[in-house]
């Protein structure tokens, strides 16, 4: 098997390397990757953190489609020479790894995080059976990855849209009692670069590897926010 890596460099141009990789049993596509730069290849760049799939560091797009490389075996992917390339949407850094300053920008931009009430500080807990957290659980679980906004056309064709990461952390937020920003975060939805401009083609769904729908997310939004205006 080859592994066919995107490379590129600050001041040089892109291009592509390959590695015969020797496939064992249980081997992923982040084990290969690490022998590459521990054995042959030093100048290799790409993020890594858990190795157990928990983290989400090492997405990036392989033969094709965006994967967690420590959760993709070598013994699922096509024979021959496997693609291995940076996600999609984020600016470069070196190799694999990407800036994800941006998806922070954007998630703060669209009010992705909570505003507490004003007055004292007080407990408000939401239990795990209330129909409140119910409504939330099937969205709650993203731990920003980015693959979802790496395989969304839409945040490459307008660079204001929020992202379905960003929409996902939205609904959350906007289903939460306890959040004192939903009026705000309304008059975001209704601009003409968020909720409108997702198309439902659901990639942002296909790739997550948390099982999170966010295309689910942001038609539950335009549903409530189409409520609020009759």
């Amino acid at each position: 098997m080859v592994l066919r890596v995107f490379r590129w460099a600050p001041g040089g141009e892109e291009r592509a390397q390959d590695y015969p990789v020797t496939p064992r049993e249980g081997m992923t596509v982040l084990d290969a990757l690490v022998e590459i730069q521990r054995g042959s290849d030093a100048t290799l760049a790409f993020r890594h953190a858990c190795r157990v799939g928990m983290c989400g560091s090492c997405a990036m797009v392989i033969a094709g489609r965006e994967r967690w490389a420590c959760r993709t075996l070598l013994a699922r992917l096509p024979r021959g020479t496997v693609t291995v390339r940076p996600l999609y949407h984020f600016p470069l850094i070196r190799d694999l790894v990407v800036d994800m300053a941006p998806f922070g920008r954007k998630m703060l931009a669209a009010g992705a995080t909570f505003v507490p009430a004003a007055g004292p500080a007080a407990f408000a807990a939401v239990g795990r059976d209330t129909a409140e957290r119910r409504r939330v659980d099937a969205a709650i679980e993203c731990i920003g990855c980015g693959m979802c906004v790496s395989g969304c056309t839409m945040v490459a064709h307008d660079e204001r849209f929020p992202g379905p990461a960003a929409l996902n952390r939205v609904f959350t937020l906007q289903m939460d009692s306890r959040d004192a920003g939903r009026g705000e975060r309304s008059a975001l939805l209704l601009s003409g670069d968020a909720l409108g401009r997702c198309h439902g083609q659901a990639n942002c769904t296909e790739v997550c590897p948390m099982e999170i729908s966010p295309t689910d997310s942001i038609l539950r939004l335009r549903r409530r926010a189409i409520l609020a205006l009759l």
